[in-house]
């Protein structure tokens, strides 16, 4: 069977008419050329240079081999070209999927970098709560994921990036009328309250509830609500006090309108992870946004727009150029 090098060697020697000089040309031992040439009459079964006046010329066959060959080595160029144009300027789609809490804070700034550094990728933001998000990259129906919590399967691979911490927060009135003045509260004193939270099987709902069957106290809520926005205009109703995430409150921590005191005894934080299927090679307009992805988050809890958050990943507090 006649490979490519084969094709290169032939075409060489029938455009410089000479063995010799197609062996200085390649850089190859004129008697390896030579061999190679023989070696594809056997298995052709026929001729394909023949020695004239003017040089090495095709026979009959060779003109056919040298025309098909002329044809496979251009294209075989013009793929290798088209694969590295492809490193330069990847494309194609990218489904990603975000907790809505984190799509609130990267979705916009990622699909502006994506958009503008890499104009051929089409990038896709689904949001959905993170065991959700978790089935979907099973099933292929997303390539990349932001989870909270480490996935436990053989073939997703996550990789830890931040962890920020759970706050106990109610409105200013609502903590000092319950005796709640000092900036720290143990999480006991927290699971006496009522509470208003995410409900049974939702992640943050389970691990609070792990830590606090760990220190031997009992959970309960007074209302189960998954919308973070719900349970804030619940809380700022007076309803009852709740633990989110610092950065979920911020906003209104700042205004005013809700105080926060940071748990003890233990404090909670959740760790959040950027995850992908193994099941199948990554393309490279997947990979570009992977790697967009982990800085951007990075960079949000580096510059503390990402309120509370701290980097993780080794190696991720140096600025990426």
């Amino acid at each position: 069977m006649i490979d490519l090098r084969q094709m290169r060697y032939f075409v060489a020697i029938v455009e410089h008419g000479s063995f010799s000089r197609a062996a200085e040309y390649l850089h190859v031992a004129q008697p390896a050329l030579s061999l190679h040439v023989r070696n594809m009459e056997t298995d052709l079964g026929t001729a394909l240079l023949f020695r004239s006046p003017r040089g090495v010329v095709p026979t009959e066959a060779g003109v056919i081999l040298l025309r098909h060959a002329r044809i496979m080595l251009d294209q075989v160029a013009v793929a290798e070209e088209e694969i590295r144009g492809h490193q330069r300027e990847p494309s194609g789609d990218v489904r990603l999927g975000l907790p809505a809490t984190i799509g609130q804070i990267l979705a916009v700034p990622l699909l502006t970098q994506v958009h503008t550094r890499y104009p051929k990728i089409r990038l896709r933001i689904a949001e959905a709560m993170s065991g959700y998000i978790q089935d979907w990259l099973r099933e292929g129906r997303i390539d990349l994921a932001v989870l909270y919590g480490e996935a436990s399967e053989h073939a997703i691979r996550t990789e830890a990036l931040l962890d920020e911490p759970l706050t106990f927060f109610g409105t200013p009135d609502m903590l000092k009328q319950a005796g709640l003045t000092a900036a720290d509260l143990p999480l006991a004193a927290a699971a006496d309250m009522p509470l208003i939270l995410p409900g049974e099987g939702h992640g943050l709902r389970d691990l609070i509830k792990r830590h606090a069957t760990a220190t031997g106290c009992a959970l309960t809520a007074v209302i189960d609500v998954d919308s973070y926005q719900n349970i804030k205009d619940l809380v700022l109703e007076g309803l009852g006090f709740s633990i989110l995430p610092q950065n979920a409150i911020a906003a209104e921590v700042a205004e005013g309108k809700l105080a926060s005191r940071r748990l003890t005894q233990p404090s909670i934080r959740r760790t959040v992870h950027l995850a992908y299927s193994t099941d199948k090679p990554m393309t490279n307009a997947v990979a570009v946004v992977r790697t967009l992805a982990r800085a951007m988050l990075c960079d949000l809890a580096r510059t503390g727009r990402w309120s509370g958050a701290d980097i993780v990943m080794p190696g991720a507090d140096e600025k990426d150029d």
